[in-house]
């Protein structure tokens, strides 16, 4: 994992593709590509917004335009342009490249072919890549069917019964699975495909009699889900015949679909997101489609499956404000319940939505076919109430005629459960307005609710690292050590010093850059660092941070790179005259420490000469007390 991009280029095309490399990264604004799936304030010359690398709820992580990084005080993720797009979309390095060459509309120099006509650095392994390939590959053979006048004939009739827009099926990639077990099968076959990338993807399955194979899908009509990028990741299959069970079939997760991060149509809603600052979380695949058709192009859904706190982390990172819409049933309600405890804790607005207050529509794309449903679909919107107040509402109607036993007990019950979602973690002023309003609704005073909220910290602590974004599958599994926050040593300044200025390699003597060898390190991730700056240095470029960001491919590097580089930016406030004398401090200790500190081997030697003085009893004649 210590690979260098130098190391995966060498070779006849090396030169050519590191010059694609260049052309990409100085194509691809780090500003522009982080603000596509974070919401970033600015702040001076530098933007903010919400780590997505750690369960962040106050803005940790900056951008820095000037020196097109990323780095996150709190967790130390950081790293350029390429480093995010792998970690924030799980890709290996070539992903990242040609996912940002395409964004550039440059074209990539086509990969070396091995003499056995292979490209260079595949395998026999079914990769993410692959399963890509399988799930986008699916998606077109959907859609031809679904524009063929026999296969895709009853998948039309329900599209036009549904008043689903041709428009619509463009934009969400709608498609049809033929009544038969073999269609896809065949397509796999006839074009030479991997069958096990598709068995992967959920989208062929093993006979159980024989090695034989067949369509997981049929006779149904297939909703592609995608990733934010609009990568199709899996499907979900709405049936045609009504006879037919279950009604909606969809894909088992894999390496690419987590159900409880993942919400339909955010590709399609993200800009909209991001511009209004709401979203508009909707329960099903149909409801969407109707809300993107009339023009509602903010709404995203669940997949089969409750919100979770995943969900919560996406949407918070893209708006400030979260829409809930509920059908007006008992199970929306209890859906409406469930959200209090996935949302409580995050710093974001949400609200609740309920269409039984303005019509007896059971869903929004019956509402929104119906005349003047657009109208009163936004005065649902526009009626939604705060989430605590959602819930303190049913709470009140409870306690409407309870005993003062019932309603003593109601009252601790509620403080308790409000306490286990973390009632004393969140922020003072909104912990205050939130005993405030249970104090009205329980008719009780402020001071006896705060009196009922036990001492200590008692709700449960995520770690960092939680969301559903981490490490990609290039990753190197070594944890990052505290280098943004411990003590650092001499030699560890030094490094970071060099990374602010590279000059600083090159002014050292030759005795000097025994100093930040890569020996003189407590974590084997600086020393793996160092080496890169030696490399560097020695070939003649200069060592800084953005040599060691184009140099390494290694994520862990990239991370230790940027936190080490913003930890001595901060400690020399960023002025060259400081970083100067700091270096020239820390190099006179380096030396010193050098100078006085006796080696392992040296300090072993003497040890075993004074065991072997005190064996001969201590006798100077016999062997001399050593010194």
């Amino acid at each position: 994992m210590g690979e260098t991009v130098r190391e995966i280029w060498s070779g006849e095309n090396g030169p050519r593709e590191r010059g694609d490399l260049e052309k990409v990264r100085d194509a691809s604004d780090i500003v522009r590509i982080v603000g596509q799936h974070v919401a970033l304030k600015p702040r001076g010359r530098e933007f903010v917004g919400l780590c997505p690398f750690h369960d962040d709820h106050s803005p940790s992580m900056n951008v820095i335009p000037a020196k097109q990084i990323f780095h996150c005080f709190v967790c130390g993720t950081g790293g350029d342009v390429f480093s995010f797009v792998q970690k924030f979309h799980r890709m290996e390095f070539r992903e990242a490249l040609k996912f940002l060459a395409e964004q550039a509309g440059i074209e990539l120099t086509p990969p070396r072919q091995t003499a056995g006509g292979a490209t260079a650095g595949g395998g026999s392994e079914i990769s993410r890549q692959d399963l890509l390939k399988a799930s986008g590959a699916a998606a077109e053979f959907f859609r031809a069917v679904l524009k063929r006048d026999d296969l895709g004939a009853a998948a039309r009739a329900v599209i036009e019964r549904r008043g689903i827009s041709s428009e619509m099926c463009e934009r969400f990639m709608i498609g049809a699975a033929p009544d038969r077990w073999d269609g896809l099968l065949l397509t796999v076959r006839s074009k030479q495909l991997l069958p096990q990338a598709f068995v992967e993807a959920g989208l062929l399955k093993k006979r159980e009699q024989s090695d034989g194979l067949y369509d997981t899908f049929r006779n149904r009509l297939m909703f592609p889900i995608t990733d934010q990028l609009g990568r199709v990741i899996a499907f979900g299959g709405r049936r045609i015949n009504d006879e037919d069970e279950p009604k909606y079939v969809n894909s088992p997760e894999t390496r690419l679909y987590k159900k409880s991060g993942t919400l339909y149509a955010l590709h399609q809603a993200a800009k909209e997101i991001q511009r209004a600052g709401r979203a508009i979380v909707t329960e099903g695949y149909t409801d969407v489609i109707a809300c993107h058709q009339a023009g509602i192009t903010n709404a995203v859904a669940t997949l089969g499956t409750a919100l979770t706190r995943d969900h919560a982390a996406v949407l918070r990172r893209m708006c400030d404000t979260v829409v809930l819409l509920f059908d007006g049933d008992q199970a929306g309600e209890k859906a409406a319940e469930r959200a209090v405890e996935v949302f409580f804790g995050e710093a974001i607005d949400v609200r609740i939505a309920t269409l039984k207050s303005v019509t007896d529509a059971k869903d929004p794309d019956e509402l929104l076919k119906r005349d003047g449903g657009r109208e009163l679909f936004q005065q649902a919107i526009d009626q939604s109430v705060d989430l605590l107040e959602f819930r303190f509402a049913r709470l009140r109607s409870r306690l409407e005629g309870a005993g003062i036993a019932a309603l003593s007990r109601a009252i601790d019950e509620e403080v308790a459960r409000l306490v286990e979602l973390g009632l004393k973690d969140v922020p003072p002023i909104r912990q205050k307005l939130i005993i405030r309003r249970l104090a009205e609704v329980s008719r009780v005073d402020e001071a006896t609710i705060q009196r009922a909220i036990p001492a200590g910290r008692s709700a449960p602590v995520r770690a960092s690292g939680q969301s559903q974004y981490g490490p990609g599958p290039s990753d190197d599994t070594e944890r990052l050590p505290p280098i943004h926050t411990a003590p650092l040593t001499p030699a560890e300044h030094l490094l970071g010093c060099i990374l602010c200025d590279g000059a600083l390699f090159h002014a050292m003597e030759a005795s000097e850059r025994d100093l930040i060898a890569p020996g003189a390190y407590r974590w084997s991730l600086l020393s793996r660092l160092a080496e890169t700056i030696a490399g560097l240095g020695e070939s003649g470029s200069r060592p800084d941070l953005a040599a060691v960001l184009a140099e390494a491919r290694d994520l862990t590097t990239k991370d230790a790179a940027v936190s080490l580089a913003s930890r001595i930016d901060v400690e020399t406030d960023r002025d060259r005259e400081r970083l100067n004398r700091h270096w020239r401090e820390c190099l006179r200790r380096a030396t010193l420490e050098r100078a006085t500190t006796v080696s392992q081997e040296e300090l072993a030697q003497r040890i075993e000469l004074r065991r072997t003085h005190i064996a001969a009893g201590g006798d100077r004649k016999v062997l001399p007390r050593p010194r």
